[in-house]
């Protein structure tokens, strides 16, 4: 029950990477924001388990990532593995990750494998008992961790909502800050996106489900115009940390973006957030 999962070789196959389409995953993941401009990493996210210092992921081989091969890339981003073979902690949101294709993974890891490499040592984690025993993470991710869609979409629906559903909840993970989590860090997939406390601070992470008391408002227009420029129907600018994570999805395609609207459109309903 505790042992870290890796993928079976049947799972690692894939053709050859297209660092093109790995800079678009790359943007609607919204790396940078996480991991620095540079990707030196050193943020910190300090939370009620602990703190957790978001890892170096440049090409440098020695602190960063440039030394790992596909597999451990692709084991990392879908289940959760380190390439010594020990459970990541869900700070890092492979819960979303493991519903990406990993065709797209591959793509992905060849982008970030283009960047310059920089040499900046993160310390690790500082968490207490029980939280720091990393086997515990593998009964965790029995419960939590499923490449299953959050929202089912009918077998005809079409080809660009179900791309927003693929951007939404894979590689964009939105619902790891606006969905709530229970008393051992999982989503409340039942209260998808209907906001949650911000995990960093004071305030909340809004509603963006339809029936939000702003954003439940908007036409799919406004969300997709928002997503590109910052700002809202009513000409307020976006804010806080969901700034950096708007100047990347302004790097999408306009077709991308607009997929992005009409899946938080289509998500089922929620009670009336506060």
């Amino acid at each position: 029950l505790t042992r870290p999962a890796l993928l079976e070789t049947a799972e690692l196959s894939y053709a050859d990477p297209d660092p093109v389409n790995g800079e678009i995953l790359f943007h609607a993941g919204s790396c940078a924001a996480c991991h620095e401009t540079d990707l030196r990493g050193g943020h910190e996210l300090n939370t009620e388990f602990g703190m957790f210092r978001v890892p170096n992921i440049s090409s440098d081989p020695k602190t960063g990532i440039g030394n790992w091969s596909t597999a451990d890339f692709l084991n990392a981003m879908l289940r959760g593995v380190s390439p010594d073979g020990q459970h990541y902690y869900p700070s890092f949101p492979y819960t979303s990750y493991t519903r990406m294709h990993v065709q797209d993974v591959v793509d992905l890891k060849a982008y970030i494998d283009g960047l310059p490499p920089v040499h900046n040592a993160v310390d690790g984690h500082e968490l207490g008992f029980p939280w720091s025993i990393r086997r515990g993470i593998g009964p965790w991710k029995l419960r939590y961790l499923s490449a299953n869609p959050v929202v089912q979409l009918p077998e005809n629906t079409e080809p660009d909502l179900q791309r927003g559903r693929y951007l939404v909840e894979g590689p964009g993970h939105c619902g790891e800050c606006h969905t709530e989590r229970d008393a051992w860090g999982g989503l409340r997939l039942q209260r998808w996106l209907a906001g949650a406390p911000n995990p960093e601070g004071e305030g909340r992470i809004p509603d963006i489900t339809p029936t939000a008391r702003e954003v439940g408002e908007w036409s799919a227009k406004d969300i997709a115009y928002y997503l590109e420029t910052g700002f809202t129907p009513d000409f307020d600018t976006v804010g806080g940390s969901m700034v950096a994570v708007q100047e990347n999805l302004a790097r999408l395609s306009a077709k991308d973006r607009a997929a992005i609207a009409a899946y938080l459109q289509a998500i089922p309903p929620q009670p009336k957030s506060d």
